[in-house]
């Protein structure tokens, strides 16, 4: 149990609904609160009739949200300039215009679940995410949705709980510690995993490709050597228009067998001399 939490209860006892706005806000922004623990306390508080159900989800989500939204506004002040000074950094190698315009790209698509799930899933990761979502520009209004649908989702179970179980509140505080603490390492091993998997995709595409080059170039040398020989023989593109026509022919067959060798089709060119006259 947090080392904090019997200090809090007790300012919530003898002050009532302002010190737990006042800790879920200061959570909100950033501060490593045990918000969970203390919305059990109380829910179980509520039981008891020293609280009100109702009232306590208006003060935690409203506190939430406000304190959601100056993280939010915090990263837009301070995190853009913090990103664009890094940009201009060149012994920051890693962190290139190029990065930063993926990673906002990235984020206008999946910012919203990101922000989603850290209310509701790992809110120890909703201070970071803030601050993360103004730095990159992501919309307040879309913003502003996703934060309070997943705060609300996120508050009401922890006040159900310590509501239902009352004085046992403490034991349900911990199941629901190590459950988040399951849930925060499954989600960070399924992201590795997805990253390790488009890794080796990436690689694989990138030999293929380098393998179809070498190919051509292999292929483009052999024609050319073809090429002389024939000229070295005699048979010049000139004097005889047969010899181009075969060229011609050859090549065409050398390139579409390098581009798709799963078709075994091929129409040949048409020859298009001229017709020398007849003899008599």
């Amino acid at each position: 149990m947090n080392t904090l939490l019997p200090l809090i209860i007790s300012w919530l006892q003898f002050y009532g609904y302002p010190v737990l706005w006042i800790c879920v806000y200061v959570a909100a922004v950033g501060a490593p609160l045990p918000i969970g623990l203390l919305l059990l306390a109380t829910g179980a508080f509520a039981a008891l009739g020293d609280f009100n159900l109702y009232i306590l989800f208006i003060t935690s989500l409203s506190a939430s949200v406000l304190g959601d939204s100056t993280g939010y506004f915090i990263g837009r002040k301070v995190g853009t300039r913090v990103i664009a000074w890094l940009a201009r950094q060149k012994r920051f190698r890693f962190i290139s215009p190029k990065v930063i315009s993926r990673s906002q790209e990235y984020f206008q698509r999946r910012g919203g679940w990101a922000v989603f799930l850290s209310r509701c899933l790992v809110p120890a990761l909703g201070g970071t995410i803030n601050i993360l979502a103004g730095a990159e520009n992501y919309p307040y209004r879309k913003f502003l949705l996703a934060d309070a649908t997943g705060e609300a989702i996120g508050i009401i179970p922890p006040l159900i709980l310590g509501f239902a179980f009352g004085a046992s509140w403490e034991a349900v505080g911990d199941l629901l510690t190590t459950i988040s603490t399951l849930t925060f390492i499954l989600l960070i091993a399924i992201y590795l995993i997805v990253l390790l998997i488009r890794t080796l995709r990436r690689m694989k595409t990138g030999r293929e490709q380098t393998d179809l080059e070498e190919t051509s170039e292999s292929e483009s040398s052999q024609l050319e050597i073809q090429d002389s020989q024939l000229q070295y023989k005699g048979f010049s593109k000139e004097k005889n228009p047969k010899t181009t026509l075969f060229l011609a022919t050859l090549r065409r067959v050398q390139t579409y067998k390098s581009t798709d060798g799963l078709h075994t089709g091929y129409s040949f060119p048409k020859e298009t001399t001229s017709n020398p006259g007849r003899r008599d």
